[in-house]
């Protein structure tokens, strides 16, 4: 039986490029504007967030925005986030301190999914060995490595496994070495597979489209990973939810209440 209570979508900010950096060979010129979330689950044994969005202060501050946004490696530029959408003030609207969270899973440790660890040093930080090491090795320009300088308690897996009941890490790579994604079974109604950058959009899922990045070229192994995440979603009845797509988000947005 699930011990998942309630799933919260948080937005904590939003980013405009283009297309192809979430299809892969599809949309060039078309520059769309991508949520960036973190999503928290309430268990009966404590409280997890997956992913942890941006760092705030590179945003915030222009000599550090200039430094790691206003370069080659990021032709469109810094994300856009407010002091409002911060996660421990996210996490203030819900009633909750970020000491509140235990455990922070990170689907990959690219900036705007792992830029936030700074202001969670208390948590355990669940990962894949694959992508702690690709990130620690700066494999692409997307990891930075000041998001890890701050004191992290990191707990490594090799595999999938299951956080708690109810709260399962499924392996995804491709659009990095090893990125995660997560099923999700909540008291009621569908589970939730949330994608992470498996897939950005609904298009990548509905045409098996690859994320613009992938690890070492590898586009097959992310249509590999969109399809194990359509054959779970047939197999446990659930519902696949991208995770750059605005439109998508803003059906489930229910900020500051809960699905349960």
């Amino acid at each position: 039986m699930t011990q998942v209570k309630r799933f919260t979508p948080i937005l904590t900010g939003t980013h405009r490029y283009e297309k192809t950096l979430s299809t892969r060979g599809h949309g060039k010129g078309v520059i769309i504007e991508a949520p960036i979330l973190a999503y928290l689950i309430e268990t009966r044994n404590g409280r997890i967030l997956y992913d942890v969005g941006c760092d705030y202060s590179k945003i915030a501050n222009e000599v550090k925005r200039k430094k790691f946004y206003e370069n080659d490696g990021f032709e469109f530029g810094a994300p856009t986030m407010s002091e409002e959408q911060r996660l421990p003030n996210r996490l203030a609207e819900l009633g909750l301190l970020k000491e509140d969270i235990d455990v922070v899973f990170c689907g990959h440790l690219h900036f705007d999914h792992a830029g936030g660890l700074c202001e969670m040093c208390h948590a355990d930080v669940h990962v894949h060995k694959a992508e702690l090491e690709s990130a620690k090795n700066l494999e692409d320009e997307a990891y930075f490595a000041e998001d890890f300088d701050c004191p992290i308690n990191w707990k490594v897996f090799e595999k999938e496994y299951s956080l708690i009941d109810g709260v399962r890490a499924i392996e995804t790579p491709g659009h990095t070495a090893g990125h995660m994604s997560m099923l999700i079974e909540l008291p009621k109604g569908k589970p939730i597979l949330l994608a992470g950058d498996a897939a950005d959009l609904s298009e990548n899922i509905e045409k098996e489209i690859a994320p613009g990045l992938c690890w070492q070229e590898n586009e097959q192994m992310a249509i590999q990973s969109i399809r194990k995440l359509k054959d779970i979603a047939d197999k446990e009845n659930a519902q696949i939810w991208p995770n750059h797509d605005m439109k998508f988000f803003k059906s489930k947005n229910c900020f500051p209440q809960f699905l349960s």
